[in-house]
């Protein structure tokens, strides 16, 4: 007589559930399983400009990936700073996407608040952009308050005491801000979602001389599951992620893309109307 087998376990169900892409491939690293689903109406036809993949990075490897979207993609170009690749499609009536990304993550942070700060005329060239005011951050109106808030800290003392600010003293709220909210916005306001938070650590911090900018990342922490946002900061010599909002671990996150605010970072650019079908980001740890 055959014995009944053993029931599975959830992790075991999750697993099974999972298609075969997003299950772990390898065990030398943390494992991140990514699935997105797009699917848009066009009022007419217009240029798309579509950033959603995993970047190929220092501390994350793509193991593997699948996109199909419909139109095609007609072609790439490059991120900001040279980071992932920006995908052009041109729809008239319609455009749906499906992303699948198995990402291996090999990062382990640094205690951020031992880390110092790189002197002014000491800083790379390419990083310099990244001290001044753009879009979203206006760093020269913020300027008098950061400092009056952190100026008696240095390093990453101070970028560790800017997040805690905002940690504590913002409150989460889907739908609280909107596409032309600032850093400024939301420090009157103390509210509003990952963008929000990351735009006013990069503000105050830039404020303070440090170099920071925005990144567009996946992480399985991040409730609701979404495009994530949150910060890269330049000290000793390199970028270190940060999230304000305390969701994502950089131990576990796999970066999309880079720049000076949320203008660089979108997953959506559309230059015309579309309307939302449907969207779906899915990101779990799978290994």
């Amino acid at each position: 007589m055959q014995s009944a087998a053993a029931p599975l376990s959830e992790r075991q169900r999750r697993r099974q559930r999972q298609p075969p892409l997003l299950r772990r491939i390898e065990p030398l690293t943390t494992i991140i399983g990514i699935a997105v689903k797009l699917d848009y109406a066009m009022t007419g036809p217009a240029p798309v400009l579509m950033q959603i993949g995993a970047a190929e990075v220092d501390g994350q490897r793509i193991a593997g990936e699948s996109l199909v979207a419909t139109p095609e993609v007609s072609h790439a170009v490059p991120g900001h700073d040279g980071i992932g690749q920006r995908l052009w499609l041109e729809p008239e009536t319609q455009f749906t996407v499906s992303y699948a990304a198995t990402v291996a993550v090999d990062r382990t942070p640094a205690p951020l608040a031992a880390l110092t700060a790189d002197s002014l005329t000491a800083l790379p060239g390419e990083v310099l952009e990244y001290l001044f005011p753009s879009r979203y951050c206006p760093v020269d109106t913020m300027h008098a308050a950061a400092v009056d808030m952190f100026g008696h800290l240095t390093g990453g003392a101070a970028v560790e005491a800017v997040r805690g600010w905002i940690t504590t003293h913002l409150a989460y709220v889907p739908g609280a801000s909107h596409g032309g909210t600032t850093a400024l916005d939301t420090f009157h306001a103390r509210e509003g979602v990952c963008r929000d938070y990351a735009h006013l650590l990069i503000a105050l911090v830039r404020s303070l001389g440090i170099p920071a900018r925005m990144v567009s990342a996946y992480s399985p922490d991040v409730d609701p599951q979404d495009f994530h946002a949150l910060a890269q900061v330049w000290l000793a010599g390199d970028w270190h992620l940060v999230d304000a909002t305390g969701m994502a671990d950089p131990a576990t996150t796999a970066i999309i893309g880079v720049g000076r605010d949320a203008a660089d970072i979108a997953f959506l650019t559309i230059f015309g109307a579309a309307t939302l079908n449907a969207q779906v980001v899915e990101v779990a740890l799978v290994g």
